[in-house]
């Protein structure tokens, strides 16, 4: 299993994986199915650390984890 840092920040992929980069998913779900659960608060808000970046706090998806 991935290894989530202890602070900062994760990308999409760094989530919900990529098989193609070889990476696990920490949560797997598809795209589709995580931006669905972001829009209805059953997954955390992202943070925009630019005009092409999205995000979310390593707390954030420890705490979904935990919750699950």
């Amino acid at each position: 299993m991935y290894q989530l840092p202890e602070s900062g920040f994760l990308r999409l992929p760094q989530i919900i994986g990529d098989q193609k980069r070889g990476i696990p998913a920490v949560i797997p779900v598809s795209k589709s199915t995580w931006w669905e659960g972001v829009k209805q608060g059953r997954f955390p808000k992202p943070i925009k650390l630019g005009p092409r970046t999205t995000a979310w706090n390593v707390a954030d998806i420890r705490a979904l984890i935990a919750s699950a």
